[in-house]
């Protein structure tokens, strides 16, 4: 079986594939195996700056284009994606090794989603007419901001490409965008796509690299806009950069999300979500509901369940599509989870299931970590206080409602949360007190574009999706019209 996915060249500028081999040379790993899929060159500084150039000469015409053409084109380029999805999903796979079984429903139909879904907006955008008196009136006009960088994580790499292409391209904006370095592909396949369904060249460009990339985009003088999904520490270091020139940021960060099952809660669907908000992705995900708190009359039957049906998650080939469960992204995120599993053990918390690391069959040199579950945990211990990112579960029980508001608010972090239970009145009264920006009610880890995703606290700025995305993509200009005289005093 070959895992290759060579792409023409590295980069993709002003509607072509371009490439500078003098950049710094990675390779992306088949997570399963540790082939190389793919040898990539960095953007030397002078490809950050054809990149960003090409953006900022073809914004102009961009944004002069109707809104219902941009609509146009963004919808046709979600058709083109949703006929390439068995090719995209592949190459998400051997990228991120995450199950075919899920790239194929999630990655390219989300991006297709949000493409048709913003192409569609695009055609409503309106302006505000705001009556005065007999002799003026105002009005607004929604702008765009200009050149947006857009920086993205690996473990939803094209859906997260497209959650910020498609609301900025359909407000008029140009967009350059840097994939992260351990899943470069597809994103130059979201490229090929628009430009097909006849975006305008250098409207949408794609540059590779490291953090030395991403921070010559982040403090350059001809981008308006930065838009990063990634961890806190990267966040934070990419706010201070365009704070120097007061560039715009939207940023998507960690979690450390806690779901609430309450007693009377359907035992079946509760586990079901226990098990979307942990092992999905191989855990990879930055709303996962890490920290499961439990009450005490549900506690036994959840945990028996849970464990069982825990058990039964098949690791393998995530290219086979009975595989439900594939390795980590790398080495290094195989090392810090288990190095996370290994102070939970050291802290005391109760190893239930899970925690090896197996050596599958032709699968050796994959990055595997079995499912894992730990029980007894406080709430000071480490395993429920950081970011973990990979497929461990920590449970908690508790007596009262109030008690766990407290404690599942108790955290830096601020992504998402849920409550299962079926007292409807209840789910909404917690959910009103949780300290979260994406929220659920008996499910888990549902994103649909037109519902707004993003965080509190530590866990970002602004919102990706829904029609509150076109804030942070735009500007507001306030016109205020006089038809009467003008008095002075003076």
């Amino acid at each position: 079986m070959t895992v290759s996915a060579q792409p023409k060249t590295s980069h993709y500028i002003n509607g072509q594939y371009v490439d500078d081999t003098s950049g710094e040379e990675f390779k992306t790993l088949y997570p399963a195996t540790s082939e190389t899929v793919a040898t990539i060159h960095a953007a030397t500084p002078a490809i950050v700056d054809q990149a960003i150039a090409s953006a900022k000469v073809a914004q102009k015409a961009w944004a002069a284009t109707p809104n219902v053409e941009r609509g146009r084109i963004l919808i046709k380029a979600a058709e083109i994606v949703r006929r390439r999805n068995d090719e995209i999903a592949r190459i998400e796979t051997l990228d991120t090794g995450k199950a075919i079984q899920e790239t194929l429903v999630v990655d390219a139909n989300s991006a297709a989603d949000n493409l048709e879904y913003f192409g569609q907006v695009a055609a409503t955008l309106i302006n505000e007419q705001i009556p005065i008196d007999g002799n003026c009136f105002a009005y607004t006009l929604r702008e765009p901001l200009g050149v947006v960088a857009g920086i993205g994580a690996w473990n939803y790499p094209i859906q997260v490409a497209s959650w910020k292409a498609a609301p900025s391209l359909a407000l008029g904006n140009a967009l350059v965008f840097k994939p992260s370095e351990m899943t470069p592909l597809s994103a130059l396949i979201l490229a090929e796509c628009l430009t097909e369904a006849g975006l305008p060249d250098g409207v949408f460009n794609v540059i590779q690299g490291m953090g030395p990339v991403g921070a010559q985009m982040t403090t350059h003088k001809d981008v308006d806009k930065v838009t990063l999904t990634g961890s806190i520490p990267t966040g934070a270091k990419v706010m201070a950069s365009a704070a120097e020139s007061l560039k715009h940021v939207t940023l998507e960060l960690g979690g450390k999300s806690p779901l609430i099952i309450f007693d009377d809660a359907d035992l079946d669907n509760a586990v079901s979500g226990a098990i979307l908000a942990n092992f999905y992705s191989t855990g990879q995900v930055c709303s996962n509901g890490t920290r499961v708190f439990v009450q005490n009359g549900i506690r036994e039957a959840f945990t028996s369940r849970l464990v069982e049906r825990t058990k039964a998650i098949k690791l393998g080939d995530p290219l086979a599509p009975d595989t439900q469960m594939g390795p980590m992204i790398s080495k290094r995120q195989f090392d810090i989870v288990n190095n996370y599993i290994d102070k939970g053990k050291e802290e005391g918390a109760t190893l239930l299931t899970g925690g090896g690391s197996p050596s599958l069959q032709g699968f050796e040199q994959g990055h595997y970590i079995e499912p894992t579950i730990f029980d007894n945990v406080t709430d000071d211990m480490t395993i429920a206080r950081e970011e973990i990112f990979g497929p461990v579960l920590s449970l908690f029980n508790f007596d009262n409602e109030a008690s766990v508001i407290e404690r599942a608010n108790d955290t830096e972090f601020g992504l998402a949360a849920g409550v299962f239970t079926k007292d409807i009145a209840k789910g909404h009264r917690v959910i009103a007190q949780l300290q979260a920006g994406t929220t659920w009610i008996n499910n888990f880890n549902l994103t649909p574009v037109g519902v707004p995703f993003g965080g509190f606290k530590m866990s970002g700025i602004g919102r990706e999706n829904s029609r509150h995305a076109l804030d942070y993509y735009s500007q507001v200009k306030s016109v205020y019209v006089e038809m009467g005289g003008v008095d002075a005093p003076y």
